[in-house]
Protein backbone atom coordinates (compact mmCIF):
# COMPACT_ATOMS: atom_id res chain seq x y z
CA UNK A 1 0.00 0.00 0.00
CA UNK A 2 1.29 3.44 -0.92
CA UNK A 3 2.37 5.51 2.07
CA UNK A 4 0.72 8.92 2.34
CA UNK A 5 2.68 11.83 3.80
CA UNK A 6 0.44 14.12 5.84
CA UNK A 7 1.36 17.79 5.66
CA UNK A 8 0.21 20.45 8.09
CA UNK A 9 -2.50 23.02 7.39
CA UNK A 10 -2.73 26.78 7.16
CA UNK A 11 -0.82 28.73 9.78
CA UNK A 12 -2.63 32.08 9.91
CA UNK A 13 -6.17 31.09 10.96
CA UNK A 14 -4.79 28.72 13.57
CA UNK A 15 -2.75 31.58 15.01
CA UNK A 16 -5.95 33.58 15.33
CA UNK A 17 -7.79 30.63 16.88
CA UNK A 18 -5.10 30.35 19.55
CA UNK A 19 -5.18 34.04 20.41
CA UNK A 20 -2.66 35.81 18.17
CA UNK A 21 -3.61 39.18 16.70
CA UNK A 22 -3.08 39.33 12.96
CA UNK A 23 -3.51 42.22 10.58
CA UNK A 24 -2.42 43.13 7.10
CA UNK A 25 0.08 43.75 5.66
CA UNK A 26 2.25 41.81 8.15
CA UNK A 27 -0.25 38.97 8.51
CA UNK A 28 1.34 35.78 9.93
CA UNK A 29 4.71 37.53 10.34
CA UNK A 30 3.17 39.62 13.10
CA UNK A 31 2.91 36.56 15.34
CA UNK A 32 6.67 36.04 15.15
CA UNK A 33 7.13 39.61 16.35
CA UNK A 34 4.51 39.58 19.11
CA UNK A 35 3.52 35.97 19.96
CA UNK A 36 6.22 33.48 18.91
CA UNK A 37 5.04 31.04 21.56
CA UNK A 38 1.72 30.76 19.72
CA UNK A 39 3.54 29.96 16.47
CA UNK A 40 5.16 27.01 18.21
CA UNK A 41 1.79 25.92 19.62
CA UNK A 42 0.32 25.85 16.11
CA UNK A 43 3.16 23.59 14.99
CA UNK A 44 2.54 21.35 17.99
CA UNK A 45 -1.18 21.14 17.26
CA UNK A 46 -0.56 20.09 13.67
CA UNK A 47 1.85 17.41 14.88
CA UNK A 48 -0.78 16.26 17.34
CA UNK A 49 -3.32 16.12 14.51
CA UNK A 50 -1.11 13.71 12.60
CA UNK A 51 1.13 15.83 10.37
CA UNK A 52 4.36 14.21 9.25
CA UNK A 53 5.68 17.54 7.93
CA UNK A 54 5.34 21.01 9.45
CA UNK A 55 6.15 24.18 7.53
CA UNK A 56 8.02 27.19 8.88
CA UNK A 57 6.06 30.38 9.46
CA UNK A 58 8.28 32.28 7.02
CA UNK A 59 5.71 32.86 4.28
CA UNK A 60 5.11 36.53 5.09
CA UNK A 61 8.74 37.38 5.87
CA UNK A 62 9.26 39.26 2.62
CA UNK A 63 9.14 43.00 1.83
CA UNK A 64 5.73 42.54 0.22
CA UNK A 65 4.36 41.99 3.72
CA UNK A 66 6.79 43.48 6.24
CA UNK A 67 8.32 46.24 4.11
CA UNK A 68 11.81 46.68 2.69
CA UNK A 69 13.24 48.47 5.72
CA UNK A 70 12.05 45.91 8.25
CA UNK A 71 13.20 43.07 6.02
CA UNK A 72 16.71 44.51 5.89
CA UNK A 73 16.83 45.31 9.61
CA UNK A 74 14.94 42.39 11.17
CA UNK A 75 14.42 39.85 8.39
CA UNK A 76 17.29 37.51 9.17
CA UNK A 77 16.40 37.33 12.85
CA UNK A 78 12.71 36.67 12.16
CA UNK A 79 13.41 34.05 9.50
CA UNK A 80 15.83 32.24 11.81
CA UNK A 81 13.21 32.36 14.58
CA UNK A 82 10.59 30.86 12.27
CA UNK A 83 12.93 27.99 11.47
CA UNK A 84 13.91 27.45 15.08
CA UNK A 85 10.32 27.30 16.35
CA UNK A 86 9.39 24.66 13.80
CA UNK A 87 12.55 22.65 14.48
CA UNK A 88 11.95 22.71 18.24
CA UNK A 89 8.37 21.54 17.82
CA UNK A 90 9.43 18.73 15.48
CA UNK A 91 12.26 17.57 17.75
CA UNK A 92 10.02 17.68 20.81
CA UNK A 93 7.84 15.00 19.21
CA UNK A 94 10.65 12.70 20.26
CA UNK A 95 10.72 10.01 17.60
CA UNK A 96 12.51 11.86 14.83
CA UNK A 97 9.76 11.25 12.30
CA UNK A 98 8.56 14.86 11.94
CA UNK A 99 10.20 16.75 9.10
CA UNK A 100 10.42 20.52 8.78
CA UNK A 101 9.79 22.20 5.44
CA UNK A 102 11.22 25.67 4.95
CA UNK A 103 8.62 27.90 3.33
CA UNK A 104 9.95 29.92 0.39
CA UNK A 105 7.06 32.14 -0.68
CA UNK A 106 6.48 34.10 -3.88
CA UNK A 107 8.84 36.98 -3.14
CA UNK A 108 6.82 39.71 -4.81
CA UNK A 109 3.36 38.70 -3.62
CA UNK A 110 0.85 35.87 -3.71
CA UNK A 111 -1.12 35.57 -6.95
CA UNK A 112 1.00 38.37 -8.48
CA UNK A 113 2.97 36.73 -11.33
CA UNK A 114 3.21 40.05 -13.18
CA UNK A 115 5.31 41.47 -10.32
CA UNK A 116 8.04 38.83 -10.55
CA UNK A 117 11.47 40.42 -10.96
CA UNK A 118 14.20 37.97 -12.04
CA UNK A 119 16.89 40.57 -11.36
CA UNK A 120 15.94 40.99 -7.70
CA UNK A 121 14.41 37.70 -6.60
CA UNK A 122 17.68 36.21 -5.33
CA UNK A 123 18.37 39.23 -3.13
CA UNK A 124 15.52 37.98 -0.95
CA UNK A 125 15.46 34.24 -1.56
CA UNK A 126 19.12 33.98 -0.56
CA UNK A 127 18.32 35.47 2.86
CA UNK A 128 15.44 33.06 3.45
CA UNK A 129 17.49 30.05 2.42
CA UNK A 130 20.52 31.05 4.49
CA UNK A 131 18.54 31.62 7.69
CA UNK A 132 16.29 28.56 7.37
CA UNK A 133 18.94 26.10 6.25
CA UNK A 134 20.09 24.92 9.68
CA UNK A 135 16.53 24.19 10.81
CA UNK A 136 14.84 22.51 7.86
CA UNK A 137 14.91 19.08 6.22
CA UNK A 138 13.49 20.21 2.90
CA UNK A 139 12.76 23.52 1.20
CA UNK A 140 9.26 24.23 -0.07
CA UNK A 141 8.69 26.79 -2.79
CA UNK A 142 4.97 27.32 -2.31
CA UNK A 143 2.05 29.24 -3.79
CA UNK A 144 4.14 29.86 -6.89
CA UNK A 145 2.19 31.41 -9.74
CA UNK A 146 4.64 30.93 -12.59
CA UNK A 147 7.40 28.60 -13.63
CA UNK A 148 10.08 31.31 -13.32
CA UNK A 149 9.43 31.43 -9.57
CA UNK A 150 10.13 27.69 -9.37
CA UNK A 151 13.33 28.13 -11.36
CA UNK A 152 14.44 30.79 -8.88
CA UNK A 153 13.79 28.44 -5.94
CA UNK A 154 15.82 25.67 -7.54
CA UNK A 155 18.75 28.03 -8.06
CA UNK A 156 18.48 29.48 -4.54
CA UNK A 157 18.64 26.14 -2.71
CA UNK A 158 21.15 24.35 -4.96
CA UNK A 159 24.18 25.04 -2.78
CA UNK A 160 22.48 23.65 0.35
CA UNK A 161 22.37 20.11 -0.98
CA UNK A 162 18.90 19.68 0.54
CA UNK A 163 15.86 18.44 -1.38
CA UNK A 164 13.23 20.91 -2.48
CA UNK A 165 9.55 20.67 -3.31
CA UNK A 166 7.68 22.94 -5.68
CA UNK A 167 4.04 23.85 -5.14
CA UNK A 168 2.08 25.85 -7.71
CA UNK A 169 -1.17 27.74 -7.19
CA UNK A 170 -3.89 27.44 -9.83
CA UNK A 171 -6.51 29.65 -11.37
CA UNK A 172 -9.62 28.65 -9.44
CA UNK A 173 -12.44 31.04 -10.28
CA UNK A 174 -15.91 29.46 -10.59
CA UNK A 175 -15.96 27.25 -13.65
CA UNK A 176 -12.19 26.75 -13.75
CA UNK A 177 -12.60 23.08 -12.82
CA UNK A 178 -14.29 22.48 -16.19
CA UNK A 179 -11.27 23.75 -18.15
CA UNK A 180 -7.70 22.46 -18.51
CA UNK A 181 -5.79 23.44 -15.34
CA UNK A 182 -3.49 26.46 -15.51
CA UNK A 183 -1.23 28.33 -13.12
CA UNK A 184 -2.22 31.85 -12.10
CA UNK A 185 0.27 33.12 -14.69
CA UNK A 186 -1.74 31.44 -17.44
CA UNK A 187 0.95 28.81 -18.01
CA UNK A 188 -0.52 25.33 -18.27
CA UNK A 189 -0.08 22.62 -15.66
CA UNK A 190 1.28 20.53 -18.51
CA UNK A 191 4.10 23.07 -19.02
CA UNK A 192 4.76 23.18 -15.28
CA UNK A 193 4.94 19.38 -15.03
CA UNK A 194 7.34 19.25 -17.98
CA UNK A 195 9.55 21.72 -16.15
CA UNK A 196 9.41 19.58 -13.01
CA UNK A 197 10.40 16.51 -15.04
CA UNK A 198 13.56 18.28 -16.17
CA UNK A 199 14.39 19.79 -12.79
CA UNK A 200 15.82 18.42 -9.56
CA UNK A 201 12.57 18.94 -7.65
CA UNK A 202 11.79 16.12 -5.24
CA UNK A 203 8.02 16.65 -5.37
CA UNK A 204 5.32 18.56 -7.27
CA UNK A 205 2.39 19.92 -5.32
CA UNK A 206 -0.56 22.24 -5.86
CA UNK A 207 -1.71 24.58 -3.09
CA UNK A 208 -3.67 27.68 -2.14
CA UNK A 209 -6.46 27.09 -4.63
CA UNK A 210 -9.98 25.74 -4.18
CA UNK A 211 -10.20 21.96 -3.64
CA UNK A 212 -12.43 21.65 -6.69
CA UNK A 213 -9.62 22.42 -9.18
CA UNK A 214 -6.98 20.10 -7.76
CA UNK A 215 -8.00 16.74 -9.21
CA UNK A 216 -7.62 17.78 -12.85
CA UNK A 217 -4.19 19.25 -12.09
CA UNK A 218 -3.11 15.95 -10.57
CA UNK A 219 -4.34 14.04 -13.61
CA UNK A 220 -2.50 16.26 -16.08
CA UNK A 221 0.71 16.36 -14.04
CA UNK A 222 0.65 12.61 -13.48
CA UNK A 223 0.28 11.92 -17.20
CA UNK A 224 3.14 14.26 -18.13
CA UNK A 225 5.48 12.78 -15.52
CA UNK A 226 4.61 9.21 -16.49
CA UNK A 227 5.38 10.00 -20.12
CA UNK A 228 8.70 11.57 -19.11
CA UNK A 229 9.74 8.45 -17.23
CA UNK A 230 10.53 10.46 -14.10
CA UNK A 231 8.93 9.43 -10.82
CA UNK A 232 8.03 12.52 -8.77
CA UNK A 233 5.65 12.41 -5.79
CA UNK A 234 2.51 14.52 -6.23
CA UNK A 235 0.68 16.39 -3.50
CA UNK A 236 -2.14 18.79 -2.73
CA UNK A 237 -2.90 21.27 0.03
CA UNK A 238 -5.92 23.35 -0.91
CA UNK A 239 -7.28 26.50 0.71
CA UNK A 240 -10.70 27.33 2.12
CA UNK A 241 -11.08 30.81 0.63
CA UNK A 242 -14.38 31.92 -0.80
CA UNK A 243 -14.40 32.84 -4.49
CA UNK A 244 -15.23 36.49 -3.83
CA UNK A 245 -12.69 39.07 -4.98
CA UNK A 246 -11.45 40.95 -1.92
CA UNK A 247 -8.42 42.96 -2.96
CA UNK A 248 -4.69 42.37 -3.04
CA UNK A 249 -3.07 39.62 -0.99
CA UNK A 250 -1.71 41.94 1.69
CA UNK A 251 -4.56 44.43 1.89
CA UNK A 252 -7.49 42.52 3.34
CA UNK A 253 -8.46 39.42 5.31
CA UNK A 254 -9.96 36.91 2.89
CA UNK A 255 -13.22 35.29 3.90
CA UNK A 256 -13.28 31.56 4.63
CA UNK A 257 -16.04 29.41 3.14
CA UNK A 258 -18.40 27.82 5.62
CA UNK A 259 -19.17 24.67 3.62
CA UNK A 260 -15.74 23.05 3.86
CA UNK A 261 -16.14 20.91 6.95
CA UNK A 262 -13.53 18.47 8.18
CA UNK A 263 -15.47 15.63 6.56
CA UNK A 264 -15.89 17.37 3.23
CA UNK A 265 -12.24 18.36 3.03
CA UNK A 266 -11.18 14.81 3.90
CA UNK A 267 -13.43 13.51 1.11
CA UNK A 268 -11.56 15.72 -1.34
CA UNK A 269 -8.31 14.35 0.12
CA UNK A 270 -9.40 10.78 -0.55
CA UNK A 271 -10.17 11.73 -4.17
CA UNK A 272 -6.69 13.24 -4.51
CA UNK A 273 -5.11 10.06 -3.20
CA UNK A 274 -7.11 8.04 -5.72
CA UNK A 275 -5.76 10.37 -8.42
CA UNK A 276 -2.17 9.68 -7.45
CA UNK A 277 -1.35 12.16 -4.68
CA UNK A 278 0.90 10.81 -1.94
CA UNK A 279 1.28 14.09 -0.02
CA UNK A 280 -1.84 15.69 1.48
CA UNK A 281 -2.28 18.74 3.69
CA UNK A 282 -4.10 22.05 3.85
CA UNK A 283 -3.50 25.72 3.15
CA UNK A 284 -5.28 28.92 4.27
CA UNK A 285 -8.31 28.19 6.42
CA UNK A 286 -7.62 24.45 6.72
CA UNK A 287 -6.91 23.83 10.38
CA UNK A 288 -5.70 21.13 12.72
CA UNK A 289 -9.15 19.54 12.92
CA UNK A 290 -9.20 19.17 9.13
CA UNK A 291 -5.75 17.57 9.17
CA UNK A 292 -6.76 15.19 11.95
CA UNK A 293 -9.76 14.04 9.90
CA UNK A 294 -7.66 13.70 6.74
CA UNK A 295 -5.15 11.57 8.63
CA UNK A 296 -7.90 9.24 9.89
CA UNK A 297 -9.67 8.97 6.53
CA UNK A 298 -6.54 8.44 4.46
CA UNK A 299 -5.13 5.90 6.91
CA UNK A 300 -8.41 4.01 7.02
CA UNK A 301 -9.12 4.06 3.29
Amino acid sequence: MTSITILDGGMSRELVRLGATLRQPEWSALALMENPEIVRRVHEEFIGAGADVITTNSYALVPFHIGETRFREEGRQLIALAGRLAREAADAAGDGRIRVAGSLPPIFGSYEPQLFDPDRVHDYLSVLVAELNSSVDVFLGETLSLIAEAEAVEQAVAATGKPFWISFTLQDEPGAEARPPVLRSGESVEEAARWIAGSNAAALLFNCSRPEVMQSALAVAGAVLAKSGRTVPLGVYANAFTTEEEGAANETLHAIRDDLSDDRYSSFACEWVESGATMIGGCCGVGASHIHRVKRRVSKD
